[in-house]
């Protein structure tokens, strides 16, 4: 049986220690307590990359959408985020959902974490959900906010350089 690619680690030129890649997409059942398996294709990834600590929040920017850090990748955002001038409505408003919301959860012994309730209707989290690996977190999306966001197309006057720049 072949290995599945969702994370891996890497080495990067000029970066000190491990990086660690999350890449891919996976239908995840929620159970009625709210509590949803971390996939087996990223559960050594995730104890390695973070000692089995994550750090659950919303995404201040997609409704329907949580992020879900390592918990070492998790200090960095936080820190920046809370770098931010507090007198910026804008930064109180991005402090308060990024940081204000966050919570730490650790899987238990089946691999499981716990969801915030509050987190879960906020976001219509329900009995389906979708997780996509995005490089350095995790992206948890309700099943109809993914659809509607995966069935949204790329108009030519949203293409930024950048991405004209891509080679696809």
């Amino acid at each position: 049986m072949g290995r599945d690619y969702r994370g891996f680690q890497c080495e990067i030129v000029g970066f000190r220690g491990v990086y660690y890649v999350f890449q891919g997409e996976t239908a995840i059942t929620v159970d009625d307590k709210g509590r949803l398996a971390i996939p087996t294709a990223y559960r050594e990834l995730v104890a390695g990359a973070c000692a089995n600590r994550l750090v659950v929040t919303y995404n201040p920017f997609e409704p329907g959408c949580l992020w879900l850090f390592p918990h070492e990748e998790w200090e960095k955002v936080r820190d920046q985020v809370n770098a931010l001038s507090k007198v910026v409505k804008s930064h109180r408003d991005m402090q308060m959902k990024i940081v204000g919301a966050a919570a730490v959860v650790e899987p238990d012994g089946a691999a499981r974490i716990l969801l915030p309730a509050s987190q879960r209707a906020t976001t219509g989290i329900e009995k389906k959900a979708v997780l996509l690996g995005m490089g350095n977190k995790f992206e948890l999306w309700s099943e109809q906010a993914h659809l509607a966001k995966i069935r949204q197309t790329i108009g030519e006057d949203e293409i930024t350089n950048e991405m004209a720049a891509l080679q696809l």
